[in-house]
């Protein structure tokens, strides 16, 4: 439940920011990436890419999709948000 929080509106949203997070660390780990060759690979720096991994950055889609690129996955990928 801790992906969840209220929206605009006050009904329950997820939390996207961690859920593309979660998704990118555990791609990037099954890829046996480090965060700096996944940062290289998609050309953004790797404090970023921790940021984007610890849910406290917001990247943009441009990013996302060369992230995912990277990872060689769909950008549909970054965005699974099933529990």
């Amino acid at each position: 439940m801790e992906n969840i929080s209220l929206g605009v509106s006050g009904w329950p949203m997820k939390n996207w920011r961690t859920i593309v997070g979660m998704n990118i660390r555990t791609l990037r780990k099954k890829a046996g990436l480090t965060q700096e060759q996944l940062a290289f690979d998609a050309q953004i720096d790797f404090t970023y890419v921790s940021g984007i991994e610890r849910g406290k950055r917001n990247p943009s889609l441009m990013v996302m999709a060369r992230i995912a690129d990277a990872l060689n996955v769909e950008l549909t990928t970054l965005l699974d948000g099933n529990d």
